[in-house]
């Protein structure tokens, strides 16, 4: 199957949200660049003695092209092979060639941030669990990053608690979009996991499979704009509590898309940034054979658009496409999760 790219927009209330700085590393200019499959299938040749049985056998029974019929969810896990620390730190390197590193915090302050930074683009977030491990993208490609833990001290003013380098050889470009992570996360129990099994059960490529996504979720949730008022810095959103509830903010709407894909081993990036003035954020999607796809979904402010799928099965561009791209001058990526 051929990877796709979508692209979503979220609106400023929503973007505010994202804490830190960053541009996604570029996306690989060949189209052509195939994303390595999880699962290898193994054909063994049948030695079993020939019988006369005659049997009616009816042709096109199970489509070839049918759809996966089960999920494809990665797992991050703190292995414990390559670890680093203090007292109050600990963070797990061992599977950054996966394309996430985990940090958990045993101290007893409250208030707790990580940055995690490659050249100059950094990335800021909450650490929000205790004596637990949570996840975080390695989003800029291979690299050396350097990991850092903050305490509250007061108001806004940190101390620093830890600072790591740790190298980075991505097993490849796809590998931090395809698992989940502190800003989309999701396990093979999430129902929107199962959710996107069902979509992608009657989808016959990926294509399919995205536009069954975002046609599920822009048909059965509505924009919550109350949420959207009182939302406070560091919100995270919680996908299978959107799906419940049928309602969401924009960050919301775009981490539950993002999560349905990477579960069915589409690689998918939930991007924020800035289109001329307005803050948005949108999903850049790869397909196989045609390379990432930006802004394939996005939030323009006001309504949640699809654009026209048949350049990626075409290798063109379509006039809908244009006019909502353009020739990438009017994005300017901030952040990718």
């Amino acid at each position: 199957m051929k990877k796709k790219k979508r692209i979503l927009f979220l609106s400023g209330a929503a973007i505010v949200l994202a804490l830190g700085t960053g541009a996604c590393a570029a996306s690989a200019p060949d189209a052509g660049q195939a994303k390595e499959p999880v699962e290898s299938q193994v054909q063994s040749d049948s030695t079993a003695e020939t019988k006369e049985i005659l049997a009616k056998i009816d042709d096109n029974m199970v489509s070839l092209d049918s759809g996966p019929q089960k999920n494809l969810v990665r797992v991050p896990t703190a292995s414990g092979t390559v670890t680093y620390g203090n007292d109050m730190v600990s963070v797990d390197a061992s599977n950054v060639e996966n394309g996430y590193v985990m940090v958990k915090y045993m101290g007893n302050v409250n208030k707790i941030k990580v940055q995690i930074s490659k050249g100059d683009l950094t990335y800021t977030y909450d650490l929000n669990a205790r004596d637990a491990y949570e996840v975080f993208p390695m989003s800029e490609g291979s690299g050396t990053y350097t990991i850092k833990v903050f305490e509250n001290v007061t108001g806004k003013q940190y101390s620093q608690a830890f600072s790591q380098d740790v190298p980075v050889t991505l097993a490849d470009q796809f590998e931090p979009f395809l698992y989940p992570n502190q800003y989309v996360n999701f396990s093979k129990e999430s129902a929107a996991v199962q959710k996107a099994v069902q979509l992608a059960a009657t989808a016959e490529d990926e294509l399919g499979i995205v536009d069954a996504v975002y046609n599920y979720v822009i048909d059965n949730l509505t924009y919550d704009k109350e949420k959207a008022a009182s939302v406070q810095s560091g919100y995270l959103p919680d996908v299978d509590k959107v799906l419940a509830e049928k309602k969401g903010i924009c960050f919301d709407y775009a981490a539950l898309m993002v999560s349905m894909l990477r579960s069915q081993d589409i690689p998918a990036k939930l991007v924020v940034g800035y289109t001329g003035d307005a803050y948005h954020a949108w999903v850049n999607v790869y397909i196989n054979g045609v390379g990432w796809i930006d802004n394939y979904i996005y939030f323009d402010g006001t309504n949640w658009s699809l654009a026209d799928p048949t350049f990626a099965s075409t290798g063109g561009q379509s006039e809908s496409i244009k006019k909502y791209i353009g020739d990438g001058a009017n994005y300017q990526q901030k952040y990718c999760y």
